[in-house]
């Protein structure tokens, strides 16, 4: 028993290193995750996670590869070429439910800060000062903005009143999607679950005193159920985030 703890060991690290990645990608966005950098000081160097995220929102598949890569080259390390296949299919699957987030997370602050130009423009417009779209009003919002603003010039309509109106939908829109995502929260807890049963199937394999691991890397019957497994289990993950992301759109 004693022998097979120099085995054991390594892939129970990497089983709580997976579970509490699972656990920050699944956590609600809070506003202290936002600035994770230490103050600027002489004698260490800061880290700015907001250019961090702010990098990985631009390019999320070069980061999804850099991650997966790393996990490969790790787990082929550690555990032979099935445990490079399994970390690299893991770390990409975390990694993209990671880029998904911080991406939703910066269009949500996006729109808010839109909706909040839209109401001052309307106050704007109602008080005489003239139409001075600011430039925070990006995308859909801004091209009604700008639209509503050409309508008003082409039939004397008051741009106010359009304006509200544009206010008044995209908040309606908000509260409706804020009702789909919440629908769609048994399928969040499905892809959690579908995430966390492999690591109670290995823990439970050790508790009645087998070796899964051993079994799943370095046996060719093991190797092809842990490929097989992984690939369906990543396809499911997949197929569960579609879900979620169809139903916040």
């Amino acid at each position: 028993m004693s022998s097979s703890l120099p085995t054991v060991w390594p892939w129970s690290l990497a089983a709580v290193l997976l579970v509490s990645a699972a656990v920050v990608a699944a956590w609600p966005a809070r506003a202290g995750l936002r600035r994770l950098s230490t103050p600027p000081s002489r004698a260490l160097p800061s880290i700015d996670a907001g250019a961090i995220a702010a990098r990985v929102v631009r390019h999320p598949g070069r980061s999804i590869a850099v991650v997966a890569a790393a996990a490969a080259v790790a787990g082929l390390l550690v555990g032979g070429p099935v445990a490079a296949l399994v970390g690299a299919v893991y770390a990409a699957l975390g990694a993209r439910e990671l880029a998904r987030r911080l991406t939703e997370r910066q269009e949500m602050r996006e729109h808010s800060g839109s909706l909040d130009e839209l109401s001052a423009l309307a106050a704007d417009l109602r008080a005489g000062l003239g139409f001075a779209p600011a430039a925070a009003i990006g995308g859909r919002l801004g091209d009604l903005a700008a639209a509503a603003q050409r309508l008003a010039d082409r039939t004397g309509a008051p741009t106010a009143d359009l304006v509200d109106r544009i206010e008044a939908d995209a908040r309606a829109a908000d509260r409706a999607r804020a009702a789909a995502v919440a629908q769609a929260a048994g399928a969040q807890a499905t892809a959690l679950l579908l995430a966390a049963l492999p690591l109670g199937g290995i823990g439970l394999g050790y508790f009645i005193g087998v070796d899964p691991l051993g079994v799943l890397l370095h046996t060719p019957v093991g190797a092809a159920c842990a490929t097989g497994a992984v690939l369906l289990q990543g396809a499911g993950l997949m197929w569960a985030g579609r879900l979620t992301d169809g139903a916040s759109r």
